[in-house]
């Protein structure tokens, strides 16, 4: 099958799992994890209509942007960032989903001031608590989301998880659920509502993501096929 082809399988199980939670299949934001691809298949992915690509190392990144990979979608930062290569990605992402800790927070606000611009970020909660994994832990959000608050060229559009990759089908849900759960809270509490982005799962789980609440997923091999590390 080919890249389009994926997509087109894909939007379908993103339809039906809508429907099954009450909501239609635009109402679900589909970021092309595209790590290991180049400018050709992100092109092609753009051209079937993914709704973002997402990249997950910054020097990939930084030489897909000078192929012009991304032209006609915007451009998600979706792996790990590092504080010293927050320059380097602040700016030029729409969106960093993995603003995992205060320390980043406060890297990408010094950037993004210097850039005159706001930079819109997703916090990412580490739900799973996994030591070897970024994030806040869930009772560390709704501060980090105050924190952010703060800052004048920082705006969180909502929040981001990847659940533990050992975790159970079973498990996954009660992660999501949690998570779902505390989207809501922070966005009643502290945003008025006006969050818009609960991104969560990727190629395996996306379907679950959705019927459990999620807006936007990251799939990466579902659409791309999988992908050859031994390069």
């Amino acid at each position: 099958m080919t890249i389009t082809e994926h997509i087109a399988a894909v939007r379908r199980e993103m339809a039906e799992a809508a429907r099954e939670s009450g909501r239609s299949e635009r109402d679900i934001f589909l970021v092309g994890a595209s790590k290991m691809n180049d400018a050709a298949a992100c092109q092609e992915a753009i051209a079937a209509g993914v709704d973002a690509l997402g990249e997950n190392r910054v020097q990939e990144m930084t030489a897909k942007l000078a192929e012009d990979a991304y032209r006609g979608a915007p451009l998600h930062f979706i792996g790990h960032l590092q504080r010293n290569k927050v320059k380097q990605v602040v700016g030029k992402a729409a969106l960093i989903q993995s603003a995992g800790s205060v320390e980043l927070l406060d890297e990408i606000e010094k950037q993004a001031e210097k850039l005159g611009i706001v930079q819109d970020i997703l916090l990412e909660v580490n739900i799973g608590g996994e030591a070897a994994k970024s994030g806040f832990a869930p009772q560390e959000v709704e501060n980090a989301a105050a924190q952010a608050k703060e800052m004048d060229h920082v705006r969180v559009r909502g929040l981001m998880t990847i659940p533990p990759a050992d975790a159970t089908r079973e498990e996954n849900v009660v992660y999501f659920q949690k998570v779902q759960a505390l989207y809501v809270d922070i966005n009643r509490k502290m945003y008025d509502n006006e969050l818009e982005y609960l991104s969560m799962g990727m190629s395996g789980d996306f379907a679950d993501a959705i019927r459990a609440g999620a807006n936007m997923v990251r799939v990466g091999t579902a659409i791309f096929g999988a992908r050859d590390y031994s390069k």
